[in-house]
C-alpha cells in the first residue's frame, strides 16, 4: 500500500506514509532466518523482536527496510535451505 514503484506487487495508496515507518513483519520462517543470520538476537517473536529486526534492516536500507521480508520468509519457507 506504501510503495509507488513499477513492480505492481504493491498498490502505491497510501502516498502521504514513508517505507522508513514499516515494521518488518515476523513469524516463525522470517525470525528462524532473521537469527541464523544474526539479525535478531531475542528469541520470542513478539512486537520488541519486531523492533530488533526491523532496527537491524534499517542498516541496510533506512528508507525502506521492510523490503527484506519476502527474502526471509521465502528462505525460511524454502525447505531445500537448512540453518
Amino acid at each position: 500500500m506504501v510503495r509507488h514503484d513499477n513492480s505492481k506487487v504493491d498498490f502505491g495508496l497510501w502516498k502521504n506514509f514513508s517505507t522508513a515507518y514499516l515494521m518488518c513483519p515476523l513469524d516463525l520462517h522470517s525470525g528462524k532466518v532473521a537469527r541464523a543470520l544474526g539479525l535478531l538476537q531475542l528469541k520470542n517473536d513478539d512486537w520488541q523482536s519486531v523492533e530488533e529486526l526491523t532496527a537491524n534492516l534499517r542498516n541496510f536500507d533506512p528508507v525502506d527496510p521492510v523490503k527484506y521480508d519476502f527474502a526471509l520468509f521465502g528462505s525460511g519457507i524454502n525447505e531445500n535451505i537448512r540453518f
